[in-house]
């Protein structure tokens, strides 16, 4: 039982949904937002890691998990905060120009 929800969870992680076309038209506020977002799925996902851990089973497959959460949401969050900073200083350039 254990296995298919550690699968399941894998699974999850691989098909959250990132808007990574939409980050460009997105603005400042939004792309916070969205890290923030992130953010909380990875700890939601390290939180459920824990518990199977905790179990003390399948940690070959617990592992593999926690890498792909890992990997997968700091790429994202590190697209996100490159067109992030940009937006930013776009923004701001664009405020003191006033």
């Amino acid at each position: 039982m254990e296995y298919e929800e550690i699968k399941s969870l894998v699974d999850k992680i691989n098909s959250w949904n990132f808007n990574v076309q939409q980050y460009n038209e997105m603005n400042a506020a939004q792309l916070g937002t969205e890290i923030r977002e992130i953010i909380k799925f990875q700890q939601d996902i390290f939180q459920k890691i824990e518990e199977f851990e905790n179990k003390g089973i399948h940690q070959d497959l617990i592992k593999y998990a926690k890498i792909i959460c890992k990997n997968t949401t700091e790429r994202e969050i590190l697209k996100i905060q490159e067109i992030y900073l940009r937006k930013i200083e776009t923004e701001f350039l664009k405020s003191n120009r006033k």
